[in-house]
């Protein structure tokens, strides 16, 4: 039987590009771990990727190539990264984008990893077809979720996933009477058709 998806990690890279297939790298890593609805840990690490990033990705994300220059490498943040998520099942915002970035820099080093993933993005679509768009930030808004503003930086983006995940969880609870629903399931909800979202959470909820 599926286990109720009460521990978690949350995480989110920056990137010197958006394709690891075409050589780009991660530059940052910051993640949650939620458990039963509250943070428990927290990861965050820039690290170096061997080269410089371009201007446009230091102005997009913030973070310069002085800094980097000063970080761990890659190798070495993302053994450390592997040990934090150990077999807990991810969660991120476009998950498979962040998806692609782990696994890359984890075959690199010769790790993996033995949760799931499950896109928040994805999840918000069917529950939320009426907001003007899926974005992180528009979504945080949408939902009245507090937040410092910041975006577009790894630790801040997970810290607002994460909040936008709970807010999700709570309008499953409350409106479609769907409690502590497994992981499998929320799985399953973000990747039906629209036309089928409905139906399925009366399923969900029988």
């Amino acid at each position: 039987m599926s286990q109720p998806a009460d521990t978690l990690i949350v995480l989110d890279f920056e990137t010197s590009g958006l394709s690891p297939d075409r050589g780009d790298r991660a530059i940052e890593i910051g993640a949650v771990k939620l458990h039963r609805g509250e943070v428990v840990a927290r990861f965050q690490q820039l690290m170096y990727p061997g080269f410089a990033i371009s201007p446009f990705i230091e102005s997009y994300c913030g973070i310069d190539n002085a800094e980097l220059a000063k970080a761990p490498p890659c190798a070495e943040v993302m053994a450390q990264f592997a040990e934090f998520i150990g077999d807990h099942n991810l969660v991120a915002h476009n998950a498979s984008f962040d998806r692609r970035f782990l696994d890359a820099e984890l075959a690199r080093i010769g790790a993996g990893y033995g949760g799931e993933f499950a896109c928040s993005l994805l999840l918000a679509r069917r529950l939320y077809p009426q907001a003007p768009n899926h974005k992180l930030g528009t979504l945080v808004g949408y939902k009245g979720i507090r937040h410092d503003g910041v975006f577009h930086r790894a630790l801040a983006d997970t810290e607002m996933t994460a909040k936008l995940w709970l807010a999700m969880l709570a309008d499953l609870a409350r409106e479609h009477g769907i409690h502590n629903p497994s992981f499998s399931l929320l799985q399953q909800l973000a990747r039906q058709p629209k036309a089928s979202v409905a139906s399925f959470l009366r399923r969900m909820a029988g």
